[in-house]
């Protein structure tokens, strides 16, 4: 029995060693990386990626507190490490020029990657010198988004705070399984394009206790999301959380199984949005859920507009084939900005179908709050406020 005990243990000790020498730890100082926000650190942090990938074991990447310059750069899969956790203390800076990232498209782009994890740090893009470009006229690039992954899995974000993006803070293209929680996007109310977080083509994605203030939609969900859970979302300034716009093209995914919980709107252009174009389309919306939110001064606390068209410049004037069903708003209640509070806009030739209002309360600072229905079917549960449309 004692030699039993003995190999036992003997056993747990190697097993134990085993695991902790199969994670590989790269410190980014190692690879040349200077903390000083001058010296450029971008080949360093490239091959810590190169070293973190290619290794068979698990993988950390470590970014020690201070500044570090980092360019555009792409982090390529698939890796032989099966999972790879980036741990930020510090911060990464874009360059000041906003020209190498503007033409760039993404400033920190992951493809076909499995199993990374990004965990605290911050992201400075320095966005402003590309905004105040266009609000000049002036011939400028599109700009970069911030953080983007494309056709990835098994992703984590964690605590990361995004600041200034050019365009878009976080992308998810084509990934799946993902889980962001507890970031922090920041951007003033005024930055063009600017979305918190934009998912598309997306399944099973969650995000969760966060903070988006920003020139444009706090999260963006585009076609062919399915499976995908928000929950304790803090928005305002942004253009609230929006599915679409939709219809841009005839062969269009759709969007399906979204649920929206637990979410507070500040000084937002919208609540909760549903738009699309008015163009011909394949596109759907279904089984939505907006769950339990707090409206604070909001502009279109809840808005379907099937007739989305910015600046009235190049719209079609056709009719959207986007098919809008069942979609639920249960417990939403506040202040809106403007008297109409509630605003169904659908199309004539697919007018949305099963919309249901339970238990929503909307007022208007000292007058009678109103809501507005086109081609819309739906009901009322409840006490629904305004009242009057479904």
């Amino acid at each position: 029995m004692a030699r039993l005990v003995f190999f036992f243990f003997i056993f747990l000790a190697w097993h134990f060693n085993s695991s902790f020498a199969q994670t590989n730890y790269y410190n980014v100082l190692r690879y040349g990386a200077k903390p000083n926000g001058v010296t450029d650190s971008t080949n360093a942090l490239f091959d810590a990626w190169l070293a973190a990938c290619g290794s068979k074991g698990s993988s950390m990447i470590y970014v020690p507190k201070g500044r570090y310059l980092v360019g555009s750069l792409l982090f390529k899969g698939p890796c032989k490490s099966p999972d790879i956790t980036i741990q930020i203390d510090g911060t990464l800076v874009a360059p000041t020029g906003y020209q190498h990232l503007g033409q760039a498209g993404n400033w920190l782009s992951f493809y076909g990657v499995a199993g990374v994890s990004i965990v605290g740090g911050a992201l400075d893009a320095k966005g402003r010198h590309l905004w105040d470009c266009k609000a000049a006229g002036s011939n400028c690039p599109t700009g970069a988004s911030t953080l983007s992954f494309t056709n990835a899995k098994n992703i984590k974000i964690k605590r990361l705070f995004s600041l200034n993006s050019q365009m878009f803070h976080i992308v998810l293209n084509g990934c799946h399984n993902v889980k962001i929680e507890g970031v922090k996007v920041k951007a003033p109310g005024n930055s063009p394009n600017t979305d918190g977080i934009h998912v598309q083509f997306a399944t099973d994605v969650v995000i969760l206790n966060s903070s988006i203030k920003t020139g444009d939609d706090c999260i963006s969900i585009g076609p062919g999301t399915k499976n995908l859970w928000i929950e304790g979302i803090q928005c305002g300034p942004g253009h609230g959380i929006s599915i679409g716009s939709l219809a841009n093209e005839m062969d269009e995914e759709g969007v399906q199984n979204v649920t929206i919980k637990r979410t507070i709107f500040r000084n937002a252009s919208n609540g909760f949005r549903i738009k699309s174009w008015a163009r011909p389309s394949n596109g759907f919306v279904e089984r939505i859920r907006f769950k339990r939110a707090i409206m604070y001064n909001v502009q279109n606390p809840i808005i379907i507009d099937q007739n989305y068209c910015p600046h009235n410049l190049n719209c079609p004037n056709q009719v959207s084939g986007i098919k809008i069903n069942d979609v639920i708003y249960r417990g939403i209640r506040g202040i809106s900005a403007t008297p109409v509070a509630i605003k169904f806009d659908c199309s004539s030739k697919f007018p949305c179908s099963k919309i249901r209002l339970y238990n929503v309360n909307l007022t208007y600072p000292n007058q009678t709050a109103h809501s507005s229905c086109v081609n819309v079917l739906g009901d009322t549960i409840g006490i629904v406020k305004p009242s009057g449309c479904l």
